[in-house]
């Protein structure tokens, strides 16, 4: 009879699975942003799904709007900086799912 190992949750933090568009750059790119849609967030990290995989390691900065249903207030533009960790297989529909550790964050106005 085989026996079933749990591996332990490493998340310090509680994860939302939203759906919210962010536009990210890497490794100081000064090319335009590329867009994307996360999967889930959490305090100090994001999954999203791009186009193309970014090498685990790379710098990226993203901009991501939280909505009112969030932040109870009203919607609030975040930039972050952080740093790729994983990087999944892509998923049937061609994207690729980037997990990327925050290491920073700063909130927008709205001006």
């Amino acid at each position: 009879m085989p026996v079933e190992v749990q591996q332990a949750e490493k998340r310090a933090t509680r994860r939302f699975a939203l759906r919210l568009p962010v536009s990210i750059s890497h490794n100081g790119d000064s090319g335009p942003a590329m867009s994307a849609q996360t999967r889930d967030v959490s305090a100090r990290g994001i999954c999203f799904c791009l186009e193309a995989p970014l090498a685990p390691g790379s710098d990226v900065e993203f901009t991501l709007t939280l909505p009112p249903e969030i932040t109870l207030t009203e919607s609030i533009r975040v930039r972050c900086k952080g740093k790729v960790v994983r990087v999944e297989p892509e998923l049937a529909d061609a994207k690729v799912p980037v997990a990327a550790v925050i290491d920073e964050y700063e909130f927008l106005s709205e001006s």
